[in-house]
């Protein structure tokens, strides 16, 4: 019995052993997923990606002013990476009656349309023209206080853009004189950066009976060849020549503060 001791022993010891290892084999791919993720620092891609897509250098969401047409208010935000148009969409637009059928297929076109050309120089859509002037309008805004926003985050710490001040280093806002024509008065108020004229708003222009077809044709159009030609040297547009004559009067007075 006493001869027995040491190999039973020895049998013992080596069964614990195997036992042992094959345990801790058994356990150890089940603790590595985790064990690595620790280590790494690493997220899981569901985990990685932030709910609002993430907001690098250059990167936000700016909301243009409401702007106001004869079935309905249109509003416009865009979201901008690098300087550019990543996504744009119409967080106001008219509605009820026949107005849901002409939004719903004229805002997704402006929206791509928005984006492709990455301004506010993009044509109305047909059948949707008031809605186009102010989804336009409503765009030119945004891209407006894009445009200061930028300005001030170069600039040193400059504040929100306010009339007759600057919103960033080299950026003005400034509104031109009512000019009066014989169907009402037309205003402009300009954005000027770094010399140039960056944006252009039509505040105030005729309206009522066929001044509003007028003005929603005729405005959009003056807008964008203000900020093309950079001064109030632009064309009349076609059937809007009061509208046209009071808009260049206006732009120019307020060219004129910013002077020249």
């Amino acid at each position: 019995m006493r001869k027995s001791h040491p190999v039973r022993r020895a049998v013992l010891a080596g069964a614990a052993t195997v036992s042992g290892i094959v345990l801790l084999l058994s356990l150890k791919p089940a603790s590595d997923p985790g064990s690595a993720s620790a280590a790494d620092g690493a997220v899981p891609p569901a985990a990685a990606q932030s709910p609002q897509g993430g907001r690098g250098a250059g990167a936000g969401t700016v909301t243009g002013d409401a702007a106001t047409t004869q079935y309905g208010p249109v509003q416009v935000r865009l979201t901008v990476s690098d300087g550019k148009i990543t996504r744009a969409e119409a967080v106001q637009a008219p509605k009820g009656g026949q107005s849901d059928r002409i939004t719903a297929d004229a805002v997704p076109k402006l929206n791509q349309a928005a984006v492709a050309a990455g301004s506010a120089d993009i044509d109305a859509v047909s059948g949707a023209t008031y809605t186009s002037a102010g989804y336009v309008k409503s765009l030119q805004s945004a891209l407006d206080k894009a445009a200061a926003a930028a300005g001030s985050d170069a600039g040193a710490g400059a504040g929100a853009a306010e009339e007759g001040a600057g919103a960033g280093q080299g950026t003005q806002v400034l509104t031109g004189d009512a000019a009066q024509t014989q169907y009402g008065p037309v205003q402009v108020r300009v954005t000027v950066s770094g010399g140039k004229i960056t944006g252009v708003e039509t505040l105030r222009a005729p309206k009522g009976g066929r001044s509003d077809q007028v003005t929603a044709d005729a405005v959009p159009k003056l807008d964008r060849a203000a900020v093309a030609a950079g001064s109030a040297d632009i064309d009349a547009v076609s059937g809007a020549t009061y509208t046209s004559a009071g808009y260049k009067q206006s732009l120019q007075s307020a060219l004129d503060r910013a002077g020249g």
